[in-house]
């Protein structure tokens, strides 16, 4: 009995390590599967892995309290599921020309298990082992494409940064556990005093974090990082890195941190205006396409500060649902870069121009997600933003509100400048129309409907608000 107990708390966890253990089979015992019969393979396997998600889940902690799950964790957990399973159908035509597939979903579900190890970690022990879980195999798909010389600068610049997050994350949870005498994290937040070496250990801790996050003056890496990655590479570590990073910061600051909210209440404030305002600037300058959507990631992360600042139930319920909405943007549009990039090679602004023109389906599919990126009504991203700023004016916090709006309109220029290129700008050759397969449409949809549906349907903010209430 306590062993089907023990399976069930880790149904997610247990199901991912199955679908990396039977690759893995499948590498070793034939070399010369199939590749298209691969894919198809394991995108039944990933859709399985989502629905499965959603049934027979127990709440329960395991291994001395070091792992715990409960009702928010296995939706969090469902959300990053389903982000991968895009990130996969996105990835068919390029990784069926591909001969490291199964490497490639190896590497990619490893990172997924240490996520959501990261999202259920009580523990200062496990939270760590979790992050590098996740951290290392994304640094080996940054350099996936083996004959590219950019995708392996991009991966040493990824792993030197990482090392030096990692040590100043390592360095803040020494003191954390000297200053405490505890790893558990309910056991960390009875120790904490506000003295000003543990003041300096959350600022090294929110160091590593805002590595993680790209937030300024950690972001550095992003940009180069995104550019030289494989589409699919950054859309994964754009989003679902991110977002799994922004779920734990969630409840890191409300639980754990909680006795050191005067000291999180004004770093955040600092971080999210300077995370804002540069990258709304970058982005303003950039003409690739996957250096654009790095910076406006940087800005997106400003904006979920705010929302964090709040210290709120409102705050922690917006940033979860913006993470949700983030996904069906995000990954709408690097959708339709990665369906580009693999059929043409091309990747700027103004290899857009007259884009409409050929492929008005894929014009429509970037317009709608840039949109909702943008904030624009009714996408699902206004929503998002609103609630994320109606929290952050939780107290009286008018100026930073403002600049946050005026930053919101600097953001429609670059947005609209790509929607101005598809549909407005003539261009004597446009891009040759491409032809989509049956995953490209499927994940087009999902993001399309996820995109509208999550704006207009006010239960999906009630239910993550009853999630957050109650766990």
């Amino acid at each position: 009995m306590e062993f089907l107990a023990f399976i069930q708390i880790m149904k997610q966890e247990l199901m991912l390590a199955l679908i990396i253990f039977l690759l893995l089979f499948i590498k070793l015992g034939k070399k010369d599967w199939n590749t298209d019969i691969l894919l198809h393979t394991v995108n039944v396997l990933l859709l399985i892995n989502l629905v499965a998600g959603f049934f027979r889940n127990t709440e329960g902690s395991l291994f001395g309290n070091m792992y715990r799950t409960n009702e928010l964790f296995v939706f969090e957990k469902n959300v990053l599921n389903l982000g991968v399973l895009l990130v996969s159908m996105q990835s068919y035509s390029w990784l069926k020309q591909h001969q490291h597939a199964p490497e490639f979903y190896m590497l990619l579900l490893s990172s997924l298990l240490g996520m959501q190890f990261l999202i259920s970690s009580q523990n200062l022990l496990m939270f760590y082992l979790s992050l590098e879980l996740s951290a290392i195999p994304i640094a080996a798909l940054v350099n996936f494409d083996l004959d590219k010389k950019r995708s392996s600068e991009a991966a040493m610049k990824m792993i030197f940064s990482s090392a030096f997050a990692s040590g100043l994350l390592l360095f803040g949870i020494s003191f954390l556990y000297g200053t405490t005498g505890a790893l558990g994290f309910t056991e960390i937040s009875d120790g904490l005093n506000g003295s000003p070496l543990q003041i300096f250990s959350f600022v090294l801790v929110m160091a590593g974090f805002g590595f993680k996050i790209s937030a300024v003056p950690f972001h550095l890496w992003t940009a180069d990082v995104y550019e030289g990655a494989p589409v699919s590479v950054t859309a994964f570590l754009s989003v679902l890195s991110k977002g799994s990073l922004l779920f734990v910061l969630v409840q890191a600051l409300s639980k754990t941190f909680a006795p050191l909210a005067a000291t999180s209440y004004h770093l955040l404030i600092i971080l999210s205006l300077a995370t804002m305002l540069i990258g709304n600037l970058f982005a303003i300058r950039q003409q690739n396409l996957k250096r654009f959507l790095a910076f406006s990631s940087v800005a997106q992360v400003g904006f979920i500060l705010l929302g964090l600042m709040a210290q709120t139930t409102e705050g922690n319920v917006s940033v979860v649902y913006f993470v949700l909405v983030y996904l069906f943007s995000n990954l709408g549009a690097f959708g339709v870069v990665s369906i580009i990039s693999s059929a043409t090679g091309k990747e700027t602004i103004n290899d857009l121009k007259g884009f409409y023109k050929t492929n008005p389906l894929l014009s429509w599919l970037l317009a709608i997600a840039l949109f909702s990126l943008a904030g624009i009504p009714p996408t699902a991203g206004f929503f998002g933003k609103f609630f994320l700023i109606f929290a952050g004016a939780a107290k009286g916090n008018y100026v930073i509100i403002t600049i946050a709006a005026l930053n919101m309109v600097i953001s429609l220029y670059y947005y609209l400048r790509i929607i101005k290129a598809m549909f407005m700008d003539a261009n004597e050759t446009p891009l040759a129309k491409i032809e989509l397969n049956v995953y490209a449409k499927l994940a087009a949809a999902v993001c399309v409907l996820g995109i509208v549906i999550t704006g207009l349907a006010s239960g999906a903010y009630q239910y993550i608000y009853n999630l957050v209430l109650i766990n």
